[in-house]
């Protein structure tokens, strides 16, 4: 192994840690604020991909039939949840933002996809489907269960996740697809060409950290989101809405799973089930991150996407195995440090 290996070696572990990190942040969110750790993670990011490349190709993407679906099921769920306090104002909100905005945004999706906008569309519409399902998915599959403990949490998010792999492979097919690059120049650094679109993902991924910084420190949705994260009990007790914080959560992490997709799209080829081995290496960071700390999950992302590079040049056909195996150590040093502990009471 030469130098120029390692700097192409390096180069491709810090494509792929950068989209690990953005499904890693997403998840150590999600658990932080629910204790929900969220396994389907990777079909938001399967899904981004999927929908761009049917806008593309200038097709409806499946993806809106199945948010006017999960629309409808959130919907009947809020009402069953809240049949006690149901009000004409309740109502409406529920009617309007599980039924009304779903079927709008699917028409206007039907009606601008034979268009073939461009980039710039296709990627705002596959954001604006990708987007209100992790809501919906929290009140459908996750709101109901908010007091049970991480154990049935976690055997939910299962469920999620295989019911979401199986409508993806209905919806969209057994083939990959990959899609059109953001950036189609090259440059060159220190000799090693560097495609436009690895730029592309380097940019938009330090772009998308410092926002999610910033709306965490200056806003007082994020400042709420945060006070959730540290103490929920607490949170709830100085009049947080919690059951909105998860919504509001999901929402983010689906965000970010799409924004991922579209730009792993043009780099690997995904399938239906693509998502899952990503949302796993982004739970290998997740755990490196003590699934408590942005940054370090940032840098343990980075350093899951270059551990794959070189183990895919060393030993190829056991690269998986040693990206899992890299949380060994950290759960044997974590149990041995930290003593066992009650989950926290609700």
């Amino acid at each position: 192994m030469n130098s120029t290996i390692v700097l192409f070696l390096l180069q491709d572990g810090i494509i792929n840690g950068a989209i690990y990190a953005l499904a890693a942040i997403a998840m150590v969110l999600v658990f932080a604020v629910t204790r929900v750790i969220l396994v389907p993670q990777g079909e938001f990011i399967a899904f981004g991909a999927m929908t761009v490349a049917a806008l593309e190709a200038g097709r409806m993407p499946p993806t809106a039939w199945l948010l006017v679906a999960l629309g409808a099921l959130a919907a009947a769920a809020a009402l069953v949840q809240q049949r006690r306090t149901l009000s004409v104002r309740s109502v409406a909100l529920i009617v309007l933002f599980n039924l009304a905005l779903p079927a709008l945004l699917a028409a206007l999706t039907y009606a601008l996809a034979p268009m073939k906008l461009g980039t710039a569309v296709n990627i705002l519409l596959a954001v604006a489907l990708i987007v209100q399902m992790g809501p919906m998915l929290y009140r459908v599959a996750f709101a109901p269960l908010a007091h049970a403990s991480v154990l049935v949490l976690l055997i939910a998010a299962f469920g999620v996740h295989f019911s979401l792999m199986g409508l993806g492979l209905v919806f969209f097919g057994p083939e990959g697809i990959t899609t059109k690059p953001l950036l189609t120049q090259t440059f060159t650094a220190g000799g090693i060409p560097i495609t436009g679109q690895s730029v592309a993902v380097v940019a938009a991924t330090a772009l998308l950290l410092i926002v999610f910084a910033l709306f965490f420190e200056r806003t007082l949705i994020g400042k709420a989101l945060h006070a959730c994260a540290s103490n929920r009990l607490g949170a709830r007790l100085v009049g947080i809405p919690t059951a909105i914080a998860g919504q509001i959560t999901f929402g983010l992490a689906a965000c970010l799973g799409a924004l991922a997709g579209v730009l792993a799209g043009p780099i690997v080829t995904i399938y239906y089930d693509s998502g899952f081995l990503i949302g796993l290496k982004a739970f290998v960071a997740a755990i490196l991150g003590g699934l408590v700390s942005f940054p370090l999950t940032v840098l343990a992302a980075l350093a899951v996407g270059v551990a794959e590079a070189f183990f895919s040049f060393w030993m190829s056909n056991f690269k998986e195995v040693m990206v899992f195996s890299l949380i060994l150590p950290v759960l044997l040093w974590r149990s041995l440090r930290s003593p066992a502990h009650l989950e926290e009471e609700e």
